[in-house]
Protein backbone atom coordinates (compact mmCIF):
# COMPACT_ATOMS: atom_id res chain seq x y z
CA UNK A 1 0.00 0.00 0.00
CA UNK A 2 1.06 3.31 -0.67
CA UNK A 3 1.54 6.22 1.72
CA UNK A 4 2.23 9.73 1.41
CA UNK A 5 4.72 11.27 3.93
CA UNK A 6 6.15 14.97 4.02
CA UNK A 7 9.45 15.84 5.74
CA UNK A 8 10.19 20.09 5.76
CA UNK A 9 13.85 20.67 4.91
CA UNK A 10 16.27 24.03 4.60
CA UNK A 11 16.94 24.86 1.31
CA UNK A 12 18.76 27.91 -0.41
CA UNK A 13 16.52 30.76 -2.13
CA UNK A 14 17.79 33.11 -4.27
CA UNK A 15 16.28 37.16 -4.23
CA UNK A 16 17.47 40.61 -6.12
CA UNK A 17 17.74 43.97 -4.55
CA UNK A 18 17.66 47.41 -5.54
CA UNK A 19 18.80 49.35 -2.58
CA UNK A 20 19.61 53.00 -1.39
CA UNK A 21 22.68 54.75 -2.27
CA UNK A 22 23.05 55.02 1.46
CA UNK A 23 22.48 53.10 4.30
CA UNK A 24 19.34 54.74 6.73
CA UNK A 25 17.90 56.13 3.87
CA UNK A 26 15.21 53.81 3.01
CA UNK A 27 11.48 54.93 3.87
CA UNK A 28 9.68 52.13 2.16
CA UNK A 29 10.42 48.78 0.97
CA UNK A 30 9.05 46.51 -1.69
CA UNK A 31 8.32 43.21 -2.29
CA UNK A 32 7.64 42.29 -6.24
CA UNK A 33 6.60 38.89 -6.63
CA UNK A 34 7.69 37.55 -10.27
CA UNK A 35 4.74 35.56 -12.54
CA UNK A 36 4.84 31.83 -13.66
CA UNK A 37 7.41 31.56 -15.56
CA UNK A 38 9.61 34.62 -15.29
CA UNK A 39 12.77 34.90 -12.87
CA UNK A 40 13.40 37.16 -10.18
CA UNK A 41 16.67 39.48 -11.33
CA UNK A 42 14.48 40.32 -14.84
CA UNK A 43 11.28 40.91 -12.82
CA UNK A 44 13.31 43.33 -10.75
CA UNK A 45 13.78 45.96 -13.98
CA UNK A 46 10.33 47.03 -13.92
CA UNK A 47 10.96 48.63 -10.50
CA UNK A 48 14.26 50.54 -12.04
CA UNK A 49 12.14 53.50 -12.51
CA UNK A 50 10.83 53.71 -8.36
CA UNK A 51 14.76 53.63 -7.70
CA UNK A 52 14.78 57.21 -6.04
CA UNK A 53 17.13 56.67 -3.16
CA UNK A 54 14.35 55.87 -0.36
CA UNK A 55 13.21 52.62 -1.37
CA UNK A 56 14.48 49.24 -0.70
CA UNK A 57 12.97 47.12 -3.62
CA UNK A 58 12.98 42.92 -2.90
CA UNK A 59 12.40 40.48 -5.34
CA UNK A 60 12.06 37.09 -4.29
CA UNK A 61 12.24 34.11 -6.26
CA UNK A 62 10.21 30.63 -6.56
CA UNK A 63 11.27 28.11 -5.68
CA UNK A 64 10.55 25.74 -8.11
CA UNK A 65 12.78 26.65 -11.63
CA UNK A 66 12.45 24.18 -14.97
CA UNK A 67 13.68 24.36 -18.41
CA UNK A 68 10.69 26.57 -19.90
CA UNK A 69 11.43 23.88 -22.83
CA UNK A 70 11.18 20.13 -22.15
CA UNK A 71 14.22 19.00 -23.84
CA UNK A 72 17.08 21.52 -23.30
CA UNK A 73 19.77 21.46 -25.79
CA UNK A 74 22.91 18.72 -24.24
CA UNK A 75 24.62 21.89 -23.66
CA UNK A 76 22.68 23.04 -20.86
CA UNK A 77 21.76 26.49 -22.88
CA UNK A 78 18.17 27.29 -22.47
CA UNK A 79 15.65 29.17 -21.19
CA UNK A 80 14.73 28.88 -17.32
CA UNK A 81 11.40 30.36 -15.27
CA UNK A 82 10.35 30.19 -12.21
CA UNK A 83 6.62 28.66 -10.25
CA UNK A 84 5.65 29.81 -6.74
CA UNK A 85 3.42 26.32 -6.76
CA UNK A 86 1.63 23.72 -8.95
CA UNK A 87 -1.67 21.83 -8.10
CA UNK A 88 0.53 19.33 -7.14
CA UNK A 89 0.48 18.86 -3.30
CA UNK A 90 -0.39 22.39 -3.52
CA UNK A 91 -1.54 23.01 0.40
CA UNK A 92 2.39 22.68 1.26
CA UNK A 93 3.51 24.47 -1.43
CA UNK A 94 1.49 27.14 0.01
CA UNK A 95 2.69 26.91 3.56
CA UNK A 96 6.39 26.45 2.32
CA UNK A 97 5.72 30.13 0.06
CA UNK A 98 4.20 31.93 3.21
CA UNK A 99 7.06 30.50 5.57
CA UNK A 100 9.53 31.41 3.06
CA UNK A 101 8.56 34.92 2.21
CA UNK A 102 8.30 35.52 6.22
CA UNK A 103 11.24 34.74 6.33
CA UNK A 104 12.64 36.41 3.74
CA UNK A 105 10.85 39.56 5.25
CA UNK A 106 12.53 38.92 8.75
CA UNK A 107 16.21 39.09 7.12
CA UNK A 108 15.81 42.81 5.63
CA UNK A 109 13.83 43.89 8.51
CA UNK A 110 17.11 43.01 10.67
CA UNK A 111 18.87 46.10 9.17
CA UNK A 112 16.12 47.96 8.03
CA UNK A 113 14.26 49.25 11.23
CA UNK A 114 10.51 47.72 10.79
CA UNK A 115 8.85 50.60 12.06
CA UNK A 116 10.20 53.39 9.85
CA UNK A 117 9.23 52.21 6.90
CA UNK A 118 5.99 51.27 4.90
CA UNK A 119 6.12 47.79 3.40
CA UNK A 120 4.53 47.83 -0.39
CA UNK A 121 3.57 44.03 -1.07
CA UNK A 122 3.19 43.86 -5.30
CA UNK A 123 2.46 40.61 -7.25
CA UNK A 124 2.15 39.89 -10.90
CA UNK A 125 0.08 37.27 -12.37
CA UNK A 126 0.73 33.65 -10.52
CA UNK A 127 2.71 36.30 -7.97
CA UNK A 128 -0.48 38.16 -7.25
CA UNK A 129 -1.68 34.56 -5.64
CA UNK A 130 1.16 33.82 -3.83
CA UNK A 131 1.30 37.41 -2.29
CA UNK A 132 -2.55 37.62 -1.63
CA UNK A 133 -1.73 34.47 0.51
CA UNK A 134 1.65 35.88 2.27
CA UNK A 135 -0.44 38.96 2.98
CA UNK A 136 -3.53 36.98 4.16
CA UNK A 137 -1.61 34.00 6.66
CA UNK A 138 1.80 35.16 7.04
CA UNK A 139 3.31 37.23 9.95
CA UNK A 140 5.01 39.99 8.13
CA UNK A 141 2.40 43.03 8.76
CA UNK A 142 1.63 44.63 4.97
CA UNK A 143 0.74 48.42 4.38
CA UNK A 144 -0.62 47.93 0.81
CA UNK A 145 -1.23 44.76 -1.62
CA UNK A 146 -1.22 45.60 -4.94
CA UNK A 147 -2.35 42.64 -6.91
CA UNK A 148 -1.39 43.04 -10.86
CA UNK A 149 -2.90 40.77 -13.39
CA UNK A 150 -3.86 38.28 -11.09
CA UNK A 151 -6.51 36.95 -9.41
CA UNK A 152 -7.61 36.38 -5.64
CA UNK A 153 -7.24 32.87 -4.79
CA UNK A 154 -10.04 30.90 -5.05
CA UNK A 155 -9.62 29.24 -1.56
CA UNK A 156 -8.84 32.05 0.05
CA UNK A 157 -11.65 33.22 2.90
CA UNK A 158 -10.98 37.01 2.58
CA UNK A 159 -13.30 37.47 5.17
CA UNK A 160 -11.70 35.25 7.48
CA UNK A 161 -8.68 36.62 6.85
CA UNK A 162 -8.22 39.96 9.35
CA UNK A 163 -4.51 41.26 7.42
CA UNK A 164 -6.38 42.13 4.81
CA UNK A 165 -8.90 44.03 6.17
CA UNK A 166 -6.10 46.53 7.68
CA UNK A 167 -4.71 47.01 4.08
CA UNK A 168 -5.55 49.34 1.11
CA UNK A 169 -5.48 46.71 -1.73
CA UNK A 170 -5.28 47.44 -5.63
CA UNK A 171 -6.67 45.32 -8.60
CA UNK A 172 -4.70 46.41 -11.25
CA UNK A 173 -5.32 45.14 -14.78
CA UNK A 174 -5.19 45.82 -18.70
CA UNK A 175 -7.81 46.12 -21.03
CA UNK A 176 -6.41 43.54 -23.39
CA UNK A 177 -5.06 41.20 -20.32
CA UNK A 178 -6.15 37.79 -21.29
CA UNK A 179 -5.27 35.94 -18.52
CA UNK A 180 -7.37 38.46 -15.59
CA UNK A 181 -10.57 40.28 -17.54
CA UNK A 182 -13.51 42.21 -16.32
CA UNK A 183 -15.25 39.11 -15.27
CA UNK A 184 -12.93 38.30 -13.04
CA UNK A 185 -11.35 41.38 -11.78
CA UNK A 186 -15.00 41.96 -10.61
CA UNK A 187 -15.50 38.99 -8.97
CA UNK A 188 -12.38 39.76 -6.80
CA UNK A 189 -13.44 43.56 -5.97
CA UNK A 190 -17.00 42.25 -5.05
CA UNK A 191 -14.85 39.16 -2.49
CA UNK A 192 -13.33 42.04 -1.16
CA UNK A 193 -15.94 44.33 -0.98
CA UNK A 194 -18.37 42.09 1.09
CA UNK A 195 -15.45 41.20 3.46
CA UNK A 196 -15.35 44.99 3.97
CA UNK A 197 -11.52 45.72 2.48
CA UNK A 198 -10.79 48.80 1.12
CA UNK A 199 -10.00 48.23 -2.20
CA UNK A 200 -9.10 50.13 -5.83
CA UNK A 201 -9.47 49.01 -9.46
CA UNK A 202 -6.96 50.19 -11.98
CA UNK A 203 -7.21 49.79 -15.54
CA UNK A 204 -4.78 50.53 -18.31
CA UNK A 205 -4.06 50.75 -21.99
CA UNK A 206 -2.48 47.16 -22.15
CA UNK A 207 -2.08 43.58 -21.66
CA UNK A 208 -0.78 41.01 -19.70
CA UNK A 209 2.77 43.43 -17.84
CA UNK A 210 3.41 45.87 -15.81
CA UNK A 211 3.47 49.01 -17.00
CA UNK A 212 6.27 50.92 -15.43
CA UNK A 213 5.18 54.49 -16.15
CA UNK A 214 1.45 53.48 -14.01
CA UNK A 215 3.92 51.49 -11.16
CA UNK A 216 5.26 54.76 -10.58
CA UNK A 217 2.49 56.73 -10.11
CA UNK A 218 1.26 54.61 -7.99
CA UNK A 219 4.21 54.47 -6.07
CA UNK A 220 4.11 58.24 -5.76
CA UNK A 221 0.59 58.03 -4.15
CA UNK A 222 0.03 58.17 -0.65
CA UNK A 223 -0.96 54.71 1.43
CA UNK A 224 -4.41 54.46 0.70
CA UNK A 225 -5.32 56.90 -1.78
CA UNK A 226 -9.07 56.42 -3.55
Amino acid sequence: MHHEHHLTVERTARYFTIEPAEEGAAREVWFGLHGYAQLAEKFLRVFEGLDDGTRLIVAPEALARFYLHPDPPPTGVGHIGASWMTREDRLSEIADNVAYLDALARHVFRRVPRESVALRVLGFSQGALAAARWAAQGTTRVDQLILWGGALPPELDVAAAPALGRLPVLLVWGEDDDYYDPAKVAHDEKRLADAGVACRVVTFAGGHQVKRDLLLRLATEELGAR
